[in-house]
């Protein structure tokens, strides 16, 4: 199939999935699409099992498109820049080091703990899992999916500054996740790619140029972008030149060996606050709104059916599916602890609100993001374990934390304190 014909085919797909949920399943677009793709992937390969249908050539197809380059260095960067084009930079300022310390140091101790996790419950299940690779699997599967995490909030009553953080968290949490992960991955690469990896002192050189370099990078690409909206008034040029800053960045910090996620929010934020309030008139606004809302939901559809259709090269063995809800249970573990620590150590500046963590534990959805680093993994005997259990943690966190995300959220808030300060049943 042509490049034209492979892109029909997946938004025909997707629009096809659109409807079926609109009519039947009624859930939250993102979770019916995948369950839509999941079901019908589950039903070709039954059909492939009585031996009533080939699918040779759409697991080729499924297999050669490639998700993890389709994603990480195509998709990625407009469903970025549009989920931080609404982010209220006023309210982040508030809860920055908050969002500061869950995206980098949360990261950083949900990597060691799932890993360390997964790695005990493998080795007692009776499976031969190097702690290093258990570690990287701990490192891919840490960062919270933005894509996912956004479609599922814009969707709950949430209290506003819970969904900043949650939000927010998972806007900025990538960039940290990938560093640790291509660190994990040299380690394991053998004495020669550990060699070439950078010792302690520049390794963290190497997250602050990360950090600091991607945040300069995102404000004056967002400046200059903001500087050229200011002078014109006609939403189709604006329009473009947003669509240019999210590609364009995004491939210009990829040349800077920055990381593109974090330049790309930080630049849909300046566009999203200064640009849209100071350099846009109110039909622009609007124009441009529904544009990046078109766009999002159009991506989003494609992303995840995609997600749903990898189950056709991605068909974990008995004892991988096994080994996958324990990595369930690891991954929901690591995150609770890497949400604990920071929350126990920031209350002390910082007034948290009753199921902060445990809406942040259950909110933080996994997606397509760690989908595409498993699948970017090069291949070893530890490549289809670790893809097999990403799978069963995505498919379970999409479909089962996000659809009982809403009855939490609602729960939760039912149960808070009343605001004349007499008390209701207690909350979690």
């Amino acid at each position: 199939m042509s490049v034209f014909q492979t892109g029909a085919f997946l938004v025909t797909l997707a629009a096809l999935g659109t409807y079926v949920n609109a009519r039947l399943f009624r859930l939250p677009s993102t979770i019916g699409l995948m369950l839509f793709a999941l079901l019908l992937s589950a039903a070709a390969l039954a059909l492939r099992a009585l031996g009533l249908l080939d699918l040779t050539g759409a697991s080729l197809l499924v297999r050669d498109l490639d998700f993890s380059q389709i994603l990480l260095h195509g998709m990625l960067c407009f469903l970025l820049f549009a989920g931080a084009l609404h982010i209220d930079l006023s309210e982040l300022h508030k809860y920055r080091w908050i969002v500061a310390v869950l995206a980098t140091g949360g990261v950083v101790i949900a990597t060691a703990a799932t890993g360390t996790i997964v790695w005990y419950l493998a080795q007692n299940c009776g499976f031969d899992f190097p702690y290093i690779y258990a570690l990287i699997f701990g490192a891919l599967i840490a960062p919270t999916d933005p894509v996912a995490v956004l479609a599922i909030l814009n969707q709950t009553g949430m209290p506003k500054n819970l969904r900043i953080k949650i939000g927010c968290e998972s806007l900025f949490n990538d960039g940290v996740g990938v560093v640790v992960f291509l660190a994990l991955l040299g380690i394991a690469g053998g004495p020669a790619h550990a060699a070439a990896l950078p010792n302690f002192g520049a390794l963290a050189a190497l997250l602050l140029w990360q950090g600091l370099g991607s945040v300069v990078l995102g404000l004056t690409l967002g400046w200059i972008t903001f500087g050229l909206l200011r002078s014109i008034d006609d939403y189709k040029v604006e329009a473009l030149l947003t669509l240019a800053l999210a590609a364009g960045g995004y491939s210009l910090a990829e040349i800077a060996h920055v990381s593109a996620p974090i330049a790309i929010v930080v630049a849909g934020l300046v566009i999203g606050n200064h640009g849209r309030a100071l350099g846009m008139s109110r039909r622009s606004r609007a124009h441009l709104d529904m544009f990046w809302e078109l766009l999002d939901e159009i991506l989003n559809a494609v992303l995840f059916m995609l997600m749903g259709l990898e189950m056709l090269v991605v068909t974990p063995t008995h004892s991988h599916m096994l080994l996958g809800l324990v990595a369930v249970a690891a991954m929901l573990a690591g995150r609770y602890i890497s949400v604990v620590i920071p929350v126990y150590l920031l209350h002390f500046r910082y007034r948290f609100e009753r199921g902060t963590v445990i809406l942040l534990t259950w909110g933080g959805l996994r997606g397509g993001i760690s989908l595409a680093l498993a699948l970017s993994l090069p291949e070893s005997p530890e490549k289809n374990l670790i893809l097999d259990m990403t799978y069963v943690v995505v498919v379970f966190s999409v479909l089962f934390q996000g659809t009982t995300f809403r009855q939490l959220v609602n729960i939760i808030v039912r149960n808070r304190p009343a605001p004349d300060g007499s008390t209701q049943p207690p909350g979690i």
